[in-house]
C-alpha cells in the first residue's frame, strides 16, 4: 500500500466519523427540544403569578385556535400561540372556542383560559 491510498482512506474514515457525530448531536438537540415543547402542553405555567392583570380580549366569529392562540400570546396572557392550538387540539374543548369578549387574567393557566373561551362539550345522554 502506497500512503496515498492510506491517507484517503483515513481521511474518509476522519470525513465519515465527522458527520456521525454532526447526525448524533443533531437528533440528539432535535428530540431535546421536542420533549421540552410535548412538556410545555400539559405543564405550561401562567405567564404571571398572584392576582395578575385582567386582559380584555375579542375573539371574531370564525377564528381558529392559531389565530386565538397568536393574539393571546400578543396580549401577553401566553407565551406561544402555536403551543395554545396544541393544547386546544388535545383538550376536551377541541373546535368549541365562542367567538365574544372576554375578560382574562394573565395569571390564568392555558387550560383555565380555554375553560372561560370554550363551551362545554356536549354530553350523550344514554336511555335506559
Amino acid at each position: 500500500m502506497d500512503i496515498k491510498s492510506i491517507a484517503g482512506a483515513v481521511a474518509q474514515i476522519a470525513v465519515k466519523v465527522i458527520l456521525f457525530v454532526y447526525l448524533i448531536m443533531y437528533i440528539s438537540k432535535a428530540a431535546s427540544a421536542a420533549y421540552d415543547y410535548g412538556y410545555r402542553v400539559f405543564t405550561e405555567p401562567p405567564m404571571s403569578f398572584g392576582e395578575g392583570r385582567i386582559i380584555s380580549v375579542y375573539i371574531e366569529e370564525g377564528s381558529s385556535a392559531l389565530d386565538v392562540g397568536n393574539m393571546l400570546a400578543e396580549k401577553g396572557l401566553i407565551r406561544d400561540g402555536r403551543l395554545f392550538m396544541v393544547q386546544e387540539f388535545l383538550s376536551e374543548y377541541h373546535g368549541g372556542i365562542q367567538p365574544g369578549v372576554y375578560d382574562l387574567n394573565s395569571s390564568m393557566t392555558a387550560q383555565e383560559i380555554l375553560d372561560v373561551i370554550a363551551e362545554e362539550p356536549e354530553t350523550e345522554e344514554t336511555e335506559e
